[in-house]
């Protein structure tokens, strides 16, 4: 189960896609950009090293540069230190990378002095995964960094890797804030996807401002597995449309423990519908001339 992270700052995957990543980009770049400045190299450079080497001190993160020379390790040390929670330089500040979200404060090192560890947080992850581009192999690496953090997907990567193959992936289409409600979650075929994205989209709606890490995690795990299901309406290969369905039942079929958490978001799902339709049918916001002509039109359409 994640830890509660010091200083972190949480909201639904919605905050992310509209307020912490656009954000994350003005302050410390995007994939798109040719030139960055000096301070979004850097910023970038200490989140792959986060990314790929999971918690650590700052002295840590330096002596992964720099080995063998202790000056030049402090000198690092330092720059990271001050990318981390900002600075105040001739009167102007510069927002820190603590501030931000994206990195966390987890727990305390003795091995030295007593010092803060740090590790990218869930937006963190995902901002890396959107923003440094990582090979493949490079998010197999995050994955083991981080299985703690994301169990329901990092801490069963090796288990769903043969099961789903590239779309073992697609946490790479969630760190660009798509499929998430946007119109392409419209598109679907007899699979059960757009009614799990449009409760799951209002399951986690109260948790705009304020998420705890471990719901945060849940919210991501599901759509994980719920985009496994997504197929465009205009895929020509009907087999292919029903693939997710098979691939989620092989997954479910050999984790018992991830089937039972799955199928209760799933009976959320299924009730938060029947909840809605028995409204519908109770309300009389018509009188009951026009009701009657609704009964007799939906008679006749079938």
């Amino acid at each position: 189960m994640p830890s509660s992270p010091q200083n972190g700052i949480f909201g639904n995957l919605q905050a992310y896609k509209f307020h912490i990543r656009p954000t994350a980009q003005r302050l410390f770049g995007d994939s798109s950009q040719i030139k960055k400045t000096n301070h979004q190299q850097n910023v970038q450079h200490l989140l792959r090293i986060l990314m790929l080497s999971g918690t650590g001190t700052t002295w840590d993160m330096a002596k992964i540069m720099v080995q063998n020379d202790i000056s030049k390790v402090r000198t690092r040390e330092k720059n990271y230190r001050r990318l981390l929670i900002g600075r105040v330089d001739r009167g102007k500040s510069s927002e820190g990378i603590l501030q931000s979200g994206l990195v966390v404060k987890d727990g305390k090192s003795f091995k030295r002095a007593p010092a803060d560890k740090y590790r990218l947080s869930l937006h963190g992850i995902l901002y890396s995964l959107d923003v440094l581009r990582p090979t493949n192999n490079e998010i197999d690496i995050l994955s083991s960094k981080y299985s703690h953090i994301l169990p329901k997907v990092f801490g069963k990567w090796n288990y769903l890797k043969p099961i789903i193959g590239k779309d073992l992936y697609n946490l790479k289409i969630l760190a660009k804030g798509e499929l998430l409600d946007d119109q392409k979650s419209a598109e679907f075929s007899s699979s059960p996807f757009h009614e799990l994205m449009l409760f799951f989209t209002m399951k986690y709606s109260k948790n705009l401002a304020s998420i705890s890490e471990h719901d945060l995690a849940d919210q991501i795990s599901f759509w994980f597995y719920t985009s496994l299901l997504y197929n465009s309406k205009l895929h020509l290969d009907k087999r292919k449309r029903t693939l997710g369905v098979k691939r989620l039942m092989q997954i479910f079929q050999d984790d018992e423990d991830l089937a039972k958490w799955y199928v209760s978001f799933f009976n959320e799902t299924k009730a938060f519908y029947k909840e809605g339709l028995q409204i519908l049918n109770l309300t009389t916001i018509f009188p009951k001339n026009i009701q009657s002509w609704s009964k007799h039109s939906h008679s006749s359409t079938k």
